[in-house]
């Protein structure tokens, strides 16, 4: 099971974050990652926790004021990118400018999406994983694995028929160590979450909890 951890722009500190990630990634034998923001990449990467980007545009070099370039987050020590987050909505062509621009710098990607019908879109745009998040879920106490858990069995099995290499992973209201084990049952490979490690009041044990059943 792979953990990728948001952090948005709460107000956390994002170095203490990742080195407790690291921590418990190394004790556990668990895959754990946290995003950072765009300006925060180099440091969190200096920990040596797996560090992936909020967000990357679709454009390359030359005259694009503002834009996040992939290759300037792959420089920064980010190996993957969140894409097309709840977030940060883009147009279809817009994702797949930006899954394609990720793969030109090496970046993994994770293309985020509502629900099971576009997860069959974005997958079909061939990322390397696809995150199910329904917006009404994102930030709340009750995880998607439970609220919903045929979203998740949806999802999984919408990518499937586009393309069977794509890894599904699991996102909003995930907060706890069971929330976790209910994903992996319903076919998820991953979960992506936020407020649960960024927002607590102490990111190491939220963290602990979350690879216990693992």
């Amino acid at each position: 099971m792979f953990i990728l951890v948001n952090l948005k722009a709460y107000p956390s500190d994002p170095v203490d974050v990742a080195a407790a990630a690291r921590d418990v990634a190394e004790a556990s034998g668990v895959d754990i990652a946290v995003s950072p923001q765009a300006a925060d990449v180099a440091r969190v990467a200096d920990t040596g926790v797996e560090t992936w980007a909020q967000h990357v545009d679709p454009n390359g070099y030359g005259s694009h004021t503002g834009s996040t370039l992939a290759e300037s987050v792959a420089e920064a020590g980010a190996v993957g990118t969140l894409i097309n987050h709840s977030e940060r909505r883009l147009k279809l062509a817009d994702i797949d400018g930006s899954v394609r621009a990720a793969e030109r710098a090496g970046l993994k990607t994770c293309v985020c999406a509502n629900n099971p019908a576009q997860i069959g879109a974005v997958a079909a745009l061939s990322p390397d994983s696809v995150a199910v998040e329904p917006p009404e879920l994102i930030g709340g106490d009750v995880s998607v694995a439970t609220a919903d858990p045929d979203v998740v069995e949806d999802a999984v099995a919408a990518a499937a028929n586009v393309d069977a290499d794509v890894d599904v992973y699991c996102g909003a209201g995930i907060s706890s160590g069971a929330d976790v084990a209910a994903a992996g049952e319903l076919g998820a490979t991953g979960i992506l979450l936020a407020s649960g490690v960024a927002k607590a009041d102490d990111p190491r044990a939220a963290l602990e909890a979350l690879v216990e059943p693992l």
